[in-house]
């Protein structure tokens, strides 16, 4: 076996996040569904993002420094089983429609608190799992394990919503979240050395500097957190599905895994034959082509145009995805990882969950199809902006030779 899978702590890795990424996303499908159904209200879908992004923003910086201390794979076990119980908790509640949906909501914080510790935990783990000169491809099969996982996720809750309803959902997500604990578990491996220098709060903020200090990496991040924000779709998907479409609760699970096809074939393409140069152009020609792809989506009223629209979606967005995560990795030093990972993060989580409030704000007033055709078109106007910005970030060549430290 060649590449990094023929080490087999990163292929067990790559099991565990699999199945992890798997349970997170029938868990999101199912809770956007069962609450559109019981309002018919899209914000009540953008407060979802809220719910789970809080916790992310507050925690973030501790949760990094955290994983800049503690043993990484320690962190992700207990996340994962809390996980497990969150899941547990929300098929209960699904099951009783009298609880109403303020329940809802704040087993959703506790969500968003599991996941603000794992995230900077999971992010800094890969490097230690393969050889420096691996990583590149490491990062690119990682997203392909993602993709992947975020395809079979939908698909799977959408045929299960509709065949058993959202409880069967969250039971089946809560015992896959078990068995990566149990993987976890059999995970070996040589954790990094790992001595943050400061104390208090300055080692806490330490992450905060060194991403403010490094134009290539603020600017990396930041076009990624404005034309998410603005372009992301995917919270207004079960408005889509059941109101514009017309497909039901399978079709959603179809919408939902169509960015996660085209993603997963580039992400694969990425890892066998990676980019060779120009990474920073092909980065902001990659978010442009996101932004219009966001907009002949909220334009299209026909099934099979919505989901290539969506495919295009997600292909575009993996190319910037291992753009900025390859930058990130390759220019932090080890004991740095996980605080810089949990400002990654916090950029990620506003651009994901509060893209989802962003949506569905907009969407309850101006309406559906407006909401995603105006982000869409910021997503175009941001790339614009940043390219004419972040030069630096435009001059990024040969990602295995870029010095984040040369754009201080």
């Amino acid at each position: 076996m060649r590449g990094p899978l023929r080490h087999r702590p990163f292929a067990l890795y790559q099991g565990v996040r699999l199945l992890s990424v798997n349970a997170v996303q029938m868990m999101s499908v199912a809770i956007g569904w069962v609450l559109y159904e019981r309002t018919n209200d899209a914000l009540s879908l953008g407060l979802v993002g809220l719910a789970q992004f809080a916790p992310l923003f507050v925690l973030s910086p501790i949760a990094g420094d955290l994983a800049d201390r503690v043993d990484r794979k320690h962190i992700l076990t207990v996340c994962h089983a809390a996980v497990a119980l969150v899941s547990c908790a929300l098929a209960w509640l699904v099951a009783r429609p009298e609880a109403g949906t303020a329940p809802i909501y704040a087993v959703l914080v506790a969500f968003g608190i599991a996941r603000a510790f794992s995230g900077p935990a999971a992010q800094a783990l890969v490097p230690a799992l393969v050889p420096p000169g691996e990583l590149a491809p490491a990062i690119a099969l990682s997203s392909t394990t993602f993709q992947i996982a975020t395809i079979t996720g939908p698909a799977l809750a959408g045929l299960l919503l509709a065949a058993a309803g959202g409880d069967t959902v969250f039971w089946l997500a809560a015992a896959v979240e078990g068995v990566v604990v149990a993987l976890l578990f059999g995970l070996r491996y040589r954790p990094e050395t790992l001595r943050p220098v400061g104390g208090g709060i300055e080692r806490v903020l330490a992450g905060v500097r060194y991403v403010r200090t490094h134009r290539v990496i603020l600017g990396a991040l930041s076009l990624d957190l404005f034309a998410v924000l603005l372009g992301g779709a995917v919270a207004l998907m079960p408005v889509y599905a059941r109101d514009v479409l017309h497909v039901g609760s399978t079709g959603l699970g179809l919408l939902r895994a169509a960015p996660a096809v085209g993603a997963g074939v580039v992400a694969l393409g990425l890892a066998l034959r990676p980019l060779r140069g120009r990474a920073g152009v092909v980065m902001f020609v990659s978010v442009a082509l996101f932004g219009l792809a966001t907009v002949v989506f909220g334009l299209s009223t026909n099934f099979g145009v919505s989901l290539a629209a969506l495919a295009v979606l997600g292909a575009a967005d993996m190319v910037s995805v291992v753009i900025r995560q390859t930058v990130v990795q390759i220019t932090t030093p080890p004991e740095m990882r996980g605080r810089v990972a949990a400002v990654n993060l916090v950029f990620i989580g506003a651009s994901n969950e509060l893209g989802e409030l962003e949506s569905g704000f907009t969407a309850a007033w101006f309406g559906v199809v407006p909401a995603v055709v105006v982000g869409g078109l910021g997503a175009l106007a941001v790339t614009a902006l940043w390219a004419w910005g972040f030069p630096e970030l435009r001059r990024v060549d040969r990602l295995e030779d870029h010095d984040a430290g040369a754009a201080t």
